[in-house]
């Protein structure tokens, strides 16, 4: 796995050198604004490296795994459909309900597959809430250097570890990937994931996260896997509920999340690594979980991190 691990590396720092000289060319620039975290005009794309990363590392373990290769070809082409819609969305912006519905579309031939696979109806539902939430949370977290790339990083290696087969080796493209990625995006950003890769790194997560799902216990086993991208959710869950109190248009953009605030105060670097700690604890957490098959306990730990991750998000909020 190593070797494989070291070609994807490869291919996401070069799919990213290559995307930052064409956003250069095409003049892809996130200039710096009140609604934004960053103070320096900065390229765009940079993601699409990692989509095409992914999508080749689904090709050949379709290739070599007939078995899963239906789950994969979904997973791909979901993907494509996902990641094509932020691309296009970097050139020009668009409908944020255009983006939804083709989302929408993803999530819905992910989920579809996924059910006919497993014969499991509750499976094919957790694949479309899932690829919805974690596509528009990894979105709407995307906002300052490295800290998307890297959650994604360490959520994969989780959720590759519990899946096993062809999907462990499909998280660890990712996890490279994301490696390959990085040095180009912290602690300094000379690139930004873009639409293309937020959105395109929350469906890849939701795809890892079903595909361990049958081998860990139905809705236990994604209740404990989903510990892996709880510091997302909370910051975005409770970021959003916020606003929608408000009555504030909760789809555009904003500096209102936990790890904004806080990074206006203690840098983009700090903070990014505070959430990759918290989300280190919370991917052995899981893993620990996996060998207990008592539901009550399962389910105390599982409630007792949210409630923790909620009361800190509250404290950031208010020291920041």
């Amino acid at each position: 796995m190593a070797a494989w691990m070291f070609v994807f590396a490869c291919a996401g720092a070069l799919g990213t050198w290559l995307a930052r000289g064409y956003a250069l060319r095409r003049q892809l620039i996130d200039e710096p604004g009140e609604r934004r975290s960053h103070s320096v005009a900065t390229p765009r794309g940079g993601g699409i490296a990692i989509v095409a990363a992914l999508v080749a590392a689904a090709a050949w373990l379709a290739w070599r795994r007939p078995q899963d290769a239906p789950l994969l070809g979904a997973f791909a082409v979901g993907l494509l459909l996902v990641g094509g819609i932020g691309l296009l969305d970097d050139h020009r912006p668009l409908s944020p309900w255009l983006r939804l519905a083709v989302q929408a579309m993803a999530a819905a031939l992910y989920a579809g597959v996924a059910g006919a696979a497993s014969g499991s109806l509750w499976l094919a539902a957790l694949a479309f809430v899932a690829a919805m939430v974690l596509v528009n949370v990894w979105n709407f977290m995307d906002g300052i250097n490295g800290l998307a790339a890297s959650q994604a990083a360490l959520a994969a290696a989780a959720f590759a570890y519990a899946a096993g087969g062809a999907w462990a080796w499909l998280g660890a493209a990712l996890v490279a990937a994301c490696l390959g990625f990085l040095p180009f995006n912290f602690p300094s950003a000379r690139i930004f994931l873009g639409d293309v890769g937020s959105g395109a790194l929350g469906f890849a997560l939701a795809g890892l996260l079903v595909a361990a799902t049958p081998r860990n216990g139905a809705v236990l086993g994604a209740a404990w896997l989903a510990l892996p991208v709880s510091a997302f959710l909370i910051d975005a869950g409770l970021t959003l509920l916020g606003r929608l109190v408000r009555g504030e248009r909760w789809w555009t953009p904003h500096t209102r999340h936990a790890y904004q605030a806080w990074a206006r105060r203690r840098g983009h670097s700090r903070v990014t690594l505070a959430y990759a700690g918290f989300t280190a604890v919370a991917a052995i957490l899981a893993l620990c979980a996996a060998s207990l098959r008592e539901p009550v306990f399962i389910a105390c730990i599982v409630l007792a991190w949210y409630t923790c991750g909620a009361l800190l998000w509250r404290r950031l909020r208010r020291s920041a």
